[in-house]
């Protein structure tokens, strides 16, 4: 949930009010006007009643979406689940929830009011242990909901709060007894509306209280004529907060109005270079943008945002943000402007579309981590310019079509891939719309979404959409996407059995990765080849090509993306050949690069590897957390395994032995367990060699030498003697992979993680 960046004023009784439905009630909706602070007090009851549920508080921040059509899709992307093949968004949305102790906290419902209350009621009816708590300037009007009226603050804490806000204005402002009756007639005069009364404060620069009063309801009487505002007249309150902020409005320079209607255009927080590549142009240019911006802060128009550095990095990032409220202001003052809005967007789209065009084509660079987390801030703005984009004219179809497929490295390392696919399958199915002339857009479209497509398993269409992409690379006469497309439709042809066509169209794209210059591409190659020899039981080939990516990665230090997955295929070689430990290191350098990034399938592919070790030797408990929390990754992702046979069928015997070795009830009950833990940390746990998920890294239990086998005090008693894995298994007339196993098994008997433990034990 967002942090508070300012004090929180009063508010008790309804806090009190809100924690005490929320204990009871399914749906409450906290109901009021724009600027009443409806959000402040969603996420202060959210963060109080927080750890009543299991699984947590979702935050869904609804105000930079408009198509009530896309809501479900909308709320399950900002939950991190994506679209799935012949399945609804809401359905996706009722099984994530249905099994979990969820508070769902939808903020800013009322422009999207059917939608967000079809969802309610669905949930409410499907999901039985989620709790959905909502903001809204009117009730969704949905059987069960608890609505809460918030009305503007009582006296006293519109005092409190004029004074705290006042204080950063002018610091060492204190409401004393000579000034108090202004105050008060000044916040009585803005109706205890919170956000008014922090756009008034402003002024306290330039007049002291008791002008600011007189000067506030000498205005006030001219523009509500006369009218007061009443309890039972939202309409009032409205117009209370309207006149506040025209009166904010006037308070702005020229300049300041003009870059407050463009920031309209934003959907989520931005940076400085984010606003003067959108904001500037003749009549406001980009150089004059920060005087602006932070004129526009110092009149509480704008809030800074401080965020981590991304990627890790020290110190912060400076950003700023709109108040919803504000927001549709700007916007009303832009759409009047003939041509602007349209001019501001497409600058908008060229930004972020510019953002993701150098993210993929430096994805190999030093600082790749960094940009990719820039870029993942950056999504609200990337969704906002691709559903303009799409709506628009076909220079905008066109440009939205290209960033949709070239965003396809976000897509995969984020676990959006349905999302990806959603967006490509929109900017084709607009393209067709309008006309438009296949260009290089539309292959890199049919080459990237083709990828998407294969990994949630849908071999066939994938197949189909690489075979359009290769003769519309053949007519555009690019080597570049022929190469690409002829080695994924290659790769399609081996999966489906038709294995020298296959290896034939490979032999065709390795040669166009040697020929043409670039690292990405070779990387690809080598890397997603040697996934596929894997998967097919070509373990040598596999082996080598992997070898070969991970050769060309040594030469840029920075990519952890690619390492990931590269080492996950190599992790799965090494389990296939026998080798174990081999496999467990390699699964710990994949589930490291994963951490960087939040790389998804190499840390599901680790965490579900990290279960077959467990399990092997005799370690049940964290064997079923471990794929608890894999499954989970994997739900986001969309197909188990990305469909891969060998996978599933490891996955497949680890749950067997797992629930074999604990019973049905212990089993499910750790896989719940797993699957809650956030990814970061359930990685963090599997490299500590944690046994169960709870808590810090805890030990296996130490078992007496009584536990043991025979045969494993045999294997026990040469390991103390410094003996290989391969000379025990010599000794003994046993294969490596056994003697692996027995290793593994006494590890996990004794509580130990090293086999000099097992030397110290045996010795004693």
């Amino acid at each position: 949930m967002p942090a508070e960046v300012t004090g929180f004023v009063g508010r008790a009784a309804e806090l009190v009010q809100v924690r005490a439905l929320l204990a009871d009630a399914r749906l409450v909706t906290l109901v009021g006007p724009g600027g009443v602070g409806k959000s402040r007090v969603a996420l202060r009851a959210a963060a109080d009643t927080g750890p009543r549920f299991a699984d947590g508080v979702r935050f869904v921040q609804l105000s930079a979406l408009h198509d009530r059509e896309l809501l479900p899709a909308a709320v399950a992307g900002l939950l991190g689940l994506t679209e799935q093949p012949g399945r609804e968004p809401i359905d996706l949305l009722v099984e994530y929830l249905r099994h979990r102790q969820v508070l769902l906290l939808l903020d800013t419902c009322e422009h999207l009011l059917d939608g967000c209350a079809m969802l309610a009621d669905v949930l409410l009816r499907e999901a039985p242990m989620c709790t959905v708590l909502a903001t809204s300037r009117q009730p969704l009007d949905v059987p069960g909901e608890h609505a809460v009226p918030l009305a503007p603050l009582p006296p006293e804490d519109a005092v409190e709060l004029f004074g705290q806000r006042a204080a950063n204005v002018r610091p060492g402002f204190r409401v004393t007894d000579a000034n108090r009756p202004s105050v008060e007639r000044l916040c009585t005069r803005l109706d205890g509306m919170p956000l008014a009364i922090e756009l008034a404060t402003v002024r306290l620069r330039a007049l002291p209280a008791e002008q600011l009063a007189e000067l506030l309801e000498s205005r006030f009487r001219v523009l509500t004529v006369g009218r007061r505002p009443s309890a039972s007249d939202p309409s009032a309150r409205h117009r209370t907060l309207r006149a506040a902020i025209d009166w904010s409005h006037e308070l702005c320079t020229p300049g300041e109005r003009l870059l407050w209607a463009r920031l309209s255009v934003f959907a989520g927080p931005f940076d400085v270079a984010a606003a003067e590549a959108v904001c500037g142009d003749r009549e406001l240019p980009a150089e004059e943008i920060l005087d602006q911006l932070i004129g526009l802060v110092d009149k509480s128009v704008l809030l800074r945002v401080d965020e981590p550095a991304p990627g890790g990095a020290d110190g912060v990032l400076v950003r700023y943000r709109l108040l919803d409220t504000l927001r549709e202001y700007g916007a009303e003052r832009l759409a009047d402007a003939d041509g602007a809005r349209r001019a501001a967007e497409r600058r908008h789209a060229a930004h972020f579309f510019g953002l993701a065009r150098d993210f993929q084509e430096g994805l190999l660079a030093d600082d790749q981590v960094a940009r990719f987390a820039e870029l993942q801030g950056c999504l609200p703005d990337v969704r906002a310019a691709l559903e303009r984009s799409f709506a628009g004219d076909g220079a905008d179809v066109t440009a939205g079509l290209g960033a949709a497929a070239g965003l396809w490295p976000l897509w995969i390392t984020s676990g959006m891939i349905g999302e990806g696919r959603a967006w490509v399958r929109r900017g084709l199915e607009a393209a067709r719309a309008a006309a438009l002339p296949e260009g290089p857009e539309t292959a890199w479209a049919l080459v990237f979404g083709g990828l998407l497509t294969v990994y949630q398993a849908e071999i066939e269409a994938a197949l189909e959409m690489f075979r359009r992409a290769r003769a519309l690379a053949e007519e555009l006469g690019d080597e570049l996407m022929y190469g690409y497309a002829v080695g994924y439709e290659g790769g399609m042809l081996r999966f489906l059995g038709q294995d020298a066509d296959g290896r034939a169209l490979l032999a065709e794209a390795r040669a166009v990765a040697q020929r043409v210059p670039g690292m990405l591409h070779k990387v690809m190659f080598a890397f997603q080849t040697s996934y596929t020899c894997a998967v097919l039981g070509d373990l040598a080939e596999a082996e080598a090509l992997s070898e070969e990516a991970l050769e060309l990665l040594a030469r840029c230090p920075g990519e952890r993306i690619l390492a990931g997955q590269v080492r996950m295929v190599r992790s799965f070689l090494a389990w296939s050949g026998g080798d174990r430990e081999a496999a467990v290191r390699e699964t710990r350098d994949a589930l490291a690069a994963s951490v960087a990034t939040g790389e998804a399938v190499a840390a599901a592919h680790g965490l579900e590897m990290m279960a077959g070790a467990a399990a092997e030797a005799g370690r049940w408990e964290r064997a079923a957390w471990l794929l608890g929390a894999a499954g989970e990754v994997w739900e986001l992702v969309g197909a188990p395994a990305i469909g891969a046979p060998p996978f599933l069928e490891l996955r497949g015997r680890t749950e067997e032995a797992a629930r074999g070795g604990l019973g049905d009830d212990p089993f499910e009950r750790l896989y719940r367990e797993g699957g809650r833990l956030d990814r970061a940390r359930a990685i963090e746990l599997a490299l500590a060699d944690a046994e169960r998920p709870a808590g810090p890294s805890v030990p296996a239990q130490r078992r007496p030498e009584g536990a043991l086998t025979r045969r494993e005090r045999e294997v026990a008693a040469l390991v103390a003697r410094g003996m290989t894995n391969r000379e025990i298994a010599e000794r003994l007339v046993i294969s490596k992979r056994t003697a692996d196993a027995h290793v593994e098994h006494i590890l996990g008997k004794l509580g130990f993680s090293s086999r000099t433990e097992i030397t110290g034990y045996w010795t004693r």
